[in-house]
């Protein structure tokens, strides 16, 4: 962008006129007895219309609209004990906007703390009923020798080896009995005697046959009740889990009660006031409207001819009519892909920094967006405007007179203004006095 101050028409309105009441500090000659006949004439300074050139730009209008505007609503909703701002006042991201009653909160967070206590102990009792489980399981095991994994036979009980050894000299025995009986080399008695001892055995078999079974369901029944109290942990655990799930939610409660600015920025909208309930759930249950205005935002439209005169990262100048004599820069920042189909115009928006909060969201604006190509232009001094509303004239020196031009003005250039039109290059114009000027009075240099 030039460094030059690029100024629109409404720039000169007010200042023209002042200009032209102050003149050069003189006055136009009173007519004297001896000059009665003499035509009246005004003594003026000039200038001289020349071509200079001066950045060219598009011209468009638009509207200023803020870079982040957000609604501000509670997470949860309750009675509001306290509010902290009011329309206009600027807030710091973080800083606390209202701060509900947070009495219900509290309780439901120390009912979610008990719950909590209360799985935790749940937890214990089931460990201490897995180790006690597995401390029966371990004594039972140890007294049938069998380890973790292994499974018991009822042959392997020591009871029933033991037995089965016994049952088994005595079978032979009996047999040797019955060889030696049938050859006379014993008698009847010893034999009964064998039998006996053989049949005694087999009873004995049964008996720890029985005992190792009752030794099997004594380790099947520790087994699940380790299972059992495994499982009652795992659950309790697991109960833990939700009851810290639901703390956790019970504290976010209690400090969604804050309700803090989600971004810096100016309260442009206040909804809510001390004692209101105010719930989430109801329908545009916003507390307050804020506006970032740091960055200002402006969109325009581009017509389709100047579509490719226009880039990302060009610079703008904006002006507002609040301050007809101040030029904001700013820069393109997004482009449209492609050109409304009914207006045929591409829409362009620019970043505007407003560090010094001057400009409002919602003002109507001109952007100028500087082209790098000077063109030529009709330059005069600003003094040789006088301005009446949105009427522009200058009086152009002829023959010792002055002719009245209205004209259109564009850029201003320092103390120097576009022409558009009524001035060519070379015209002399009066540049003080202007107050006294009208079209065919006569003045002297």
């Amino acid at each position: 962008m030039s460094n030059h101050r690029h100024i629109f028409v409404p720039v000169i309105l007010a200042s023209i006129v002042s200009l032209g009441l102050a003149g050069c500090g003189s006055r136009a000659d009173a007519p004297t007895n001896d000059t009665a006949n003499e035509p009246v004439s005004v003594e003026i300074t000039t200038g001289q219309a020349v071509i200079r050139p001066i950045p060219s730009y598009i011209e468009a209008t638009g509207n200023l609209a803020s870079d982040e505007q957000t609604d501000v609503a509670p997470a949860v909703g309750g009675k509001i004990a306290e509010v902290n701002f009011d329309i206009g006042t600027y807030v710091n991201q973080g800083d606390v906007l209202v701060r509900l009653d947070p009495q219900d909160a509290n309780i439901r967070l120390e009912q979610a703390r008990s719950q909590l206590e209360q799985q935790r102990q749940a937890v214990q009792q089931a460990e201490a009923a897995i180790e006690q489980s597995i401390a029966a399981l371990r004594q039972t095991q140890a007294r049938l020798g069998v380890g973790d994994g292994e499974t018991f036979q009822i042959r392997d009980f020591s009871q029933v080896r033991s037995t089965t050894a016994q049952l088994e000299l005595a079978e032979r025995e009996l047999q040797r009995a019955e060889r030696l009986l049938e050859t006379g080399d014993i008698s009847r008695a010893i034999y009964d005697q064998r039998r006996a001892q053989r049949d005694a055995l087999l009873g004995q078999l049964d008996e720890s046959r029985s005992n190792a079974a009752v030794a099997i369901r004594a380790i099947n029944t520790a087994q699940s009740q380790v299972a059992t109290s495994r499982a009652a942990a795992n659950g309790a655990r697991a109960a833990i889990r939700t009851s810290e799930a639901q703390v956790s939610q019970a504290q976010k409660a209690v400090a969604d009660t804050i309700v803090r600015a989600p971004i810096s920025g100016y309260i442009a909208d206040r909804a809510v006031s001390v004692g209101e309930f105010i719930s989430p759930n109801t329908p545009n249950a916003k507390i307050a409207t804020l506006v970032r205005t740091s960055t200002l935002r402006v969109r325009i439209d581009v017509s389709e001819q100047d579509v490719s005169k226009v880039a990302t990262g060009q610079g703008i100048s904006v002006q507002t009519s609040a301050y007809p004599d101040r030029s904001f820069a700013g820069r393109i920042v997004r482009i449209a892909p492609s050109l409304d189909q009914q207006s045929r115009t591409l829409s362009v928006e620019a970043e505007i920094q407003n560090v010094d909060g001057l400009l409002k969201p919602g003002q109507f604006a001109t952007v100028r967006i500087t082209q790098s190509k000077p063109e030529p232009a009709v330059m005069i001094p600003v003094t040789a405007v006088r301005s009446d509303g949105a009427v522009h004239r200058v009086f152009v020196v002829k023959d010792g007179a002055v002719r009245e031009q209205l004209v259109q003005l564009g850029l201003l250039e320092n103390d120097m203004i576009q022409v558009k039109q009524g001035v060519i290059e070379g015209d002399v114009i009066a540049t003080s006095n202007l107050n006294l000027l009208s079209d065919g009075v006569f003045v002297r240099q």
